[in-house]
């Protein structure tokens, strides 16, 4: 037999926005898991790593390709796939003990049975003696606890975990995710594969047999990295460390790119669409970031790794940082480096006023949508405009969250640049104060 448990091919899905337009979320994905892995799937947020785990669990069906589990078609949720969210997704008005219970009971087992197999899995995942707590007693990584449990306790064959830990501090995280993968080692669960959605690239490396790096608009999966280190793995190892650098140099790759043409065609394609989304990187950060990587120890080039040990930036953090300051020309991301361009080193060494210049010229030459709200403000008498139809714009190929957050990115990049204002009370765009609409 084979020892696949879980395979898309060709796998799609698209959403339609209130104005019926398609938005492929996932394109084309190819994926297999098998008996006795983990892998671990990297990408940006908005990717559509969650969605490709609700395809893969039953919840939602693909648009195109086919999902098998057990080399059978996959029509609906699965009796031996369980899922992990990020945000726990317990009932508050339950106990643990009833939590857990839940999916035992939807199944049909008898209440003794249920009872037993229920306690089993709570000691299992170190909760023993709060079987009767409701969750709003219990701290964040016990409730999580309580989430994996109820998991655990129907024995699937394949275990999703959505950002499992990401919501916990560190120190929780970390101590969630070794009792986990000590369950795993001591065979002490049924289940034959996890497949792990996350934003942390060294948990992915501790944690893998696989790493899967996912690209956006659409998804896909771009690229792939095996792991054959024993476990457990050791984070300060020379070995660890290598596998890490090899991460973070396969999720720049693209910025990578585009960064090495110096320009061009080639750079041009790298550069986002009107409607693409943009990285939520907050300009002070960005600015700190900039300042970092001038100074010692690194004088204007880092490798990434190092760069989040200086800073104690999250991998999430991060990334969409450096992703930021290479779409704007102040830096170049590649092969898992981060480095000063000539025009980002003269940032940093200019004043408060030259640097609010340089980035407004920046972002309206390298971020359309920018451009494109300030030429329709320019074409007002008024040199206003609300903010809705420029929505409306970006929900013709994103999500009304993401459209939100795209406009408001471009917004906050766009003021500090001074290249146009935006009133918070009233949803209005418009010109800086003293600018000309018939000279600009």
């Amino acid at each position: 037999m084979s020892d696949t448990i879980l395979r898309l091919k060709q796998v799609g899905k698209s959403f339609r926005s209130s104005e019926g337009t398609r938005r492929p979320v996932l394109e084309g994905v190819d994926f297999t898991l098998r008996d006795g892995e983990i892998v671990a799937l990297l990408g940006q947020s908005g990717s559509g790593k969650s969605t490709l785990l609700r395809i893969m669990a039953g919840l939602i069906p693909a648009d195109d390709g086919e999902v098998l589990y057990r080399d059978q078609p996959l029509y609906g949720p699965a009796r031996g796939i369980s899922m992990v969210f990020q945000s726990f997704a317990l009932f508050p008005w339950l106990t643990v003990q009833q939590n857990v219970e839940l999916g035992l009971e939807a199944r049909g087992v008898k209440e003794a049975e249920r009872s037993r197999r229920a306690e089993s899995a709570i000691e299992l995942i170190g909760l023993a003696g709060f079987e009767g707590a409701l969750p709003r007693e219990l701290s964040g990584g016990m409730r999580q606890r309580v989430g994996i449990a109820r998991a655990l306790v129907v024995e699937p064959d394949v275990l999703l975990m959505d950002e499992a830990f990401s919501a916990l501090d560190v120190l929780t995280g970390e101590r969630l995710r070794d009792d986990i993968l000590d369950l795993w080692v001591r065979r002490s669960i049924s289940t034959k594969a996890i497949l792990v959605v996350s934003h942390n690239i060294e948990e992915a490396v501790l944690m893998a047999d696989r790493v899967l790096v996912f690209a956006s608009d659409p998804g896909r999966v771009r690229s792939e990295l095996a792991i054959s280190m024993p476990r457990p793995r050791d984070p300060d190892s020379l070995e660890v460390r290598a596998l890490v650098d090899e991460v973070y140099a396969l999720m720049t790759a693209s910025a990578g790119r585009a960064a090495r043409t110096g320009g061009g065609v080639a750079a041009e394609a790298e550069r986002p669409h009107i409607a693409e989304r943009l990285p939520q990187a907050d300009v002070a950060r960005m600015e700190g970031l900039l300042e970092v990587l001038h100074e010692d120890p690194f004088h204007g080039r880092a490798d990434l790794p190092r760069l989040a040990e200086e800073t104690e930036l999250s991998d999430d953090a991060l990334l969409p940082l450096a992703h930021a300051l290479h779409l704007l020309g102040l830096a170049q991301l590649a092969e898992g480096d981060l480095a000063l361009t000539p025009l980002g080193q003269h940032y940093v060494t200019s004043s408060h006023a030259v640097r609010q210049d340089l980035f407004g010229q920046q972002v309206l030459s390298r971020v359309p949508l920018v451009a494109h709200i300030r030429h329709s403000l320019e074409q007002q008498p008024s040199g206003q405009l609300p903010e809705e139809p420029f929505l409306h714009m970006l929900h013709e190929q994103l999500s009304p969250s993401e459209a939100i957050q795209v406009l408001q990115v471009a917004i906050e990049w766009a003021r500090h640049g001074e290249v146009l204002e935006y009133n918070y009370h009233t949803g209005l765009i418009h010109l800086p104060d003293g600018t000309d609409t018939e000279t600009t």
